[in-house]
């Protein structure tokens, strides 16, 4: 059992004022919702402290600051978390590299990510993918306006991140994001709802 100490409370503060503006594409929810939901799973899944920290700080550097933000999370909360926010970054560059590059970039360096970049990672994207998935339903093709690499690019994205999180041995989370991205494309190729 994994125990949270004054480290997390911490961690949490600092998450939610790092990404107090943002809210998630399309929906305007705020975004801490993603990150609790990811910590969440994370700590469903046996990770421990450093793990849920990474979790919660999982898009702090990419998102809001870069590499300021990333020695600011290595200054505060330690180089094992600092290694799973840079593990599961695809870009801490301003302005960010066009998406298709970034994402096959991110792509190339997640087999070799540490098991607990990857945790968090499979984690990141399994929520990521159940988001779409609600949508998907709720708003149908709408859903990938949101997306800068629209309906195909999003697709490809998702069916190559279960590919290579499977090929690094049985995860029950893989297998979850499997089954949920198998759904999207379900849907995508326009066969309804189940």
């Amino acid at each position: 059992m994994t125990t949270l100490s004054t480290r997390f409370q911490e961690a949490m503060v600092y998450a939610a004022q790092l990404h107090a503006g943002q809210v998630r594409k399309g929906s305007g929810t705020p975004y801490i919702a993603h990150l609790l939901a990811v910590t969440s799973l994370v700590l469903e899944r046996g990770g421990d402290e450093d793990e849920a920290i990474g979790a919660l700080l999982h898009d702090a550097a990419e998102d809001q600051g870069g590499e300021a933000t990333l020695a600011e999370i290595r200054r505060r909360f330690g180089p094992a978390v600092a290694e799973i926010v840079e593990g599961c970054s695809d870009t801490m560059a301003t302005p960010k590299p066009p998406w298709r590059a970034r994402k096959e970039a991110f792509l190339a360096r997640l087999p070799q990510a540490s098991p607990s970049a990857r945790l968090v990672s499979t984690a990141d994207k399994l929520h990521n993918a159940r988001t779409i998935l609600a949508d998907l339903r709720t708003v149908g093709d709408a859903v990938w306006d949101r997306f800068q690499g629209g309906k195909e690019g999003t697709l490809w994205y998702h069916r190559s991140l279960v590919e290579i999180l499977r090929a690094g041995g049985s995860n029950p989370l893989a297998e979850e994001l499997d089954r949920v991205v198998s759904e999207i494309e379900r849907l995508a190729r326009g066969e309804g709802a189940r």
